[in-house]
């Protein structure tokens, strides 16, 4: 009888991942490698981001909630209130802070569609828009102090300079963030399609203008 012969099975050797470095139907254009993006190019964790970004809002919270309750008791036991008539400016002001808004999430949307230089010029003109909304509170204080409105007049300028000073320094934080993101788009992933920088930055930045609604509402009406 014939013996067996035995032939040794080779061991299936699965295809090294290289990537893929090809561009996507409809983008048009950022380095790098595939993947899902999950955490490359150094990118903040989600976990990390989003966590960071609503303690920051709760505590904004807090803060204009302290002030709103100031402006509430000194304005019913002051005797020289007199309400601040509101440069123009201020409501072309929230214009701005609203277009920002949308093309904030312009933005997200092209990214989510792989479109990587609508993706950037959206951002752009969120920059800008929050830049010249920064400007426009600049001009609106000028304005103010041209009417020898100061600071100092009286308990209701004191409360304009603070309550719109305090959310320009809180809106220059979402501008610092959106210069992150304009400086690490190029860095992204091919396949990236969710960035949890730019999540965390749109809910800081929508949270801005809803702030910023609430201010103007409470100067306009004068509650």
């Amino acid at each position: 009888m014939a013996s067996a012969v035995l032939t040794p099975v080779k061991e299936r050797v699965a295809p090294k991942d290289t990537g893929s470095s090809g561009h996507g139907p409809g983008d048009t254009g950022f380095g790098g490698g595939g993947g899902d993006g999950g955490n490359s190019g150094g990118f903040v964790p989600s976990d990390v981001s989003l966590t960071g970004v609503w303690v920051a809002i709760v505590a904004i919270v807090m803060f204009f909630a302290a002030l709103t309750s100031a402006w509430m008791i000194l304005k019913g036991t002051s005797h020289n209130w007199i309400p601040t008539t509101l440069p123009r400016i201020v409501y072309a002001n929230s214009v701005l802070l609203l277009a920002s808004s949308l093309t904030l999430e312009f933005s997200r949307g092209s990214l989510t569609a792989g479109l990587g230089r609508r993706f950037l010029l959206w951002l752009y003109a969120t920059l800008a828009l929050g830049i010249a909304f920064i400007a426009g509170q600049l001009i609106a204080w000028r304005e103010l102090v041209a009417r020898g409105i100061y600071l100092a007049t009286d308990p209701s300028s004191s409360f304009f300079y603070l309550l719109t000073g305090a959310h320009g320094l809180h809106l220059l934080g979402g501008i610092v963030a959106l210069l992150i993101l304009v400086f690490q788009a190029p860095r992204m992933g091919q396949g990236m399609k969710r960035w949890s920088l730019l999540d965390a930055t749109a809910i800081y930045w929508h949270f801005m203008y809803a702030l910023w609604i609430y201010i103007l509402l409470l100067l306009v009406l004068k509650v």
